[in-house]
């Protein structure tokens, strides 16, 4: 998911737009498929875009009493900065984030909600996934 930013970078900060997606995403390095619903808030900080999101999400598991595959819901909320290449008002360059690993809105301010959704959804994914609850296993 894309969002251009450009319009709320220019705003004061507090600034925010609330957004809701339906949408399939997409990660064939992975592959994944997350079929994801949920509302993201953007506001815009003095430094970047911060976007808090909750969404629902599933993804195929193995069960690790049967080993049968499964759809396992997943439930995400995450609060994330994204940061702009140059500043609205001069067009300088800002310096790197002090986090080396923050995301960044790209050149044409368009903030891509992809990669974000893709590390919360894995981090959320459990680690010993079950079909049920009761599943007693072969």
């Amino acid at each position: 998911m894309q969002i251009n930013v450009s319009q709320l970078l220019r705003e004061p900060t507090g600034s925010s737009r609330d957004i809701e997606i339906d949408e399939i995403f997409r990660y064939p390095e992975d592959d994944l498929v997350l079929p994801v619903k949920g509302n993201f808030k953007l506001t815009r900080t003095n430094r970047s875009i911060l976007v808090k999101g909750n969404f629902k999400t599933s993804t195929q598991a193995t069960c690790v009493r049967c080993l049968e595959d499964f759809d396992c819901p997943l439930e995400v909320t995450f609060e994330e900065e994204f940061f702009p290449p140059l500043d609205i008002a001069s067009t300088i360059e800002i310096p790197d984030p002090e986090e080396s690993e923050g995301f960044v809105i790209d050149e044409r301010r368009i903030l891509d909600l992809s990669e974000a959704v893709r590390q919360y959804a894995l981090l959320t994914i459990p680690m010993k996934p079950l079909c049920d609850n009761n599943c007693r296993g072969f």
